[in-house]
């Protein structure tokens, strides 16, 4: 069998005519580092939980991107990050919530799912949980960005001016999410992702991304990591509705990811329901549909095609 990978860095980038070449270049490498490390594993004969996890844990180290020491900070000036994982194979799912010591919160959303009888922890005591098995915690500096904290400054100063918020989209500020997903080489599918949530968002809120079925899923049909406006991705249950669409009405991963994200965010949400998923299925095809301007994206599929991209093509 033939492995595939695919990782997200957020839906909801910088405009075309922002974006230099000099930092496109920066963004792409960050990318491209990612899929490297998740198709390494791949390449080795690991697992496809081992490829998500190794993917998702590059972009949760790179400042460049919404999540781990990137991520953007709450309304009181804290950072709570968000991650799960999902095998499709067993169907075994963890995920953690409000975390704010732990470097790499995606190796403890599998280490709940591995080490745990639950699948969710969150806050405190999440942090403790990885704590007391030896997962490297970090002081609060080491999640302090200037960029995000001025991010958060401009978005508190709007809401003092009555101002309406603009989208992550029109500032630029999106990234607001990464994830993998994987096919490894006994057809097993697995999916990771994990984010610091939303600029600006009220203290202990909770996206999509910790959510299974909503930002996260994997099956033996499919596996789905989303980004976007996660209130939205949360009410259509965004990563099942996709592999339901596929397992009950028969529809091709293209089809259903396209038809979720095109169409039902749309509908029930409009324009607040801005993003996109990846998506491989059990033949190893990649779908990476977005409603916005942009998502950064990377991709091998199963017969070895690379893309690594920000745009739509020209």
């Amino acid at each position: 069998m033939s492995i595939a990978i695919a990782i997200h860095g957020g839906a909801g980038t910088l405009a075309r005519q922002q974006m230099t070449k000099a930092r496109e270049r920066v963004l792409r490498s960050g990318l491209e580092t990612a899929l490297d490390a998740g198709l390494a594993v791949l390449r080795e004969g690991g697992t496809a939980m081992d490829a998500v996890v190794a993917a998702v844990m590059r972009l949760e180290d790179d400042p460049l991107f919404n999540a781990g020491c990137g991520a953007v900070f709450n309304e009181v000036g804290d950072i709570e990050l968000e991650a799960a994982v999902m095998d499709g194979y067993t169907r075994a799912a963890g995920s953690v919530l409000g975390v704010s010591r732990t470097r790499n919160p995606v190796r403890l959303a599998r280490a709940v799912m591995d080490d745990t009888p639950h699948v969710t922890l969150g806050f405190g005591a999440a942090d403790a949980f990885a704590q007391r098995i030896g997962l490297p915690q970090a002081p609060p500096g080491y999640f302090h960005t200037e960029t995000r904290w001025k991010e958060l400054q401009e978005e508190l100063e709007r809401r003092q001016r009555d101002a309406p918020t603009l989208t992550d989209a029109v500032v630029g500020q999106g990234r607001g999410t990464v994830g993998a997903v994987a096919r490894d080489l006994e057809g097993r599918l697995a999916a990771a992702t994990s984010t610091g949530g939303r600029n600006g968002k009220m203290a202990g809120r909770v996206g999509d991304s910790g959510v299974i079925g909503a930002g996260t899923w994997a099956d033996d049909t499919v596996a789905v990591s989303c980004t976007g406006h996660g209130e939205w991705f949360v009410r259509g249950a965004v990563a099942h509705e996709i592999s339901a669409r596929m397992r009950l009405a028969g529809q091709s991963l293209e089809d259903a990811c396209d038809s979720v994200v095109l169409g039902l965010l749309p509908r029930i949400g409009g324009e607040d329901a801005a993003g996109g998923v990846i998506a491989v299925d059990a033949r190893g095809n990649i779908a990476m549909p977005f409603n916005c301007e942009g998502m950064y994206r990377a991709a091998v599929d199963a017969e070895g095609a690379r893309v690594v991209a920000i745009y739509r093509p020209a």
